[in-house]
């Protein structure tokens, strides 16, 4: 259980290490949400994050099928390419 800190003007929360660990919000950007029972704090969602390891991490695992490569292989194009 913790209290509000005074923090110069504002308050603050301490944070015991072991909730910080279990949590997984070491060194990350945190959001404060307002809820109905009070104060929610989470860490930033940043969409797509770590995706291109993951995928990278299953091609060398798995590999890649033939269409998969072909994907991966294809050239990028943009919107003047495109025949609407």
């Amino acid at each position: 259980m913790t209290t509000l800190t005074r923090i110069g003007n504002s308050r603050g929360v301490r944070i015991p290490k072991a909730i910080i660990e279990q949590a997984q919000l070491e060194n990350k950007e945190l959001v404060f949400k307002i809820i109905d029972e009070g104060l929610l704090i989470q860490p930033v969602q940043k969409p797509r994050q770590g995706w291109e390891k993951e995928f990278d991490k299953v091609l060398e695992t798995k590999g890649a099928g033939q269409i998969d490569q072909e994907w991966l292989d294809a050239p990028l194009i943009d919107d003047e390419q495109w025949k609407w």
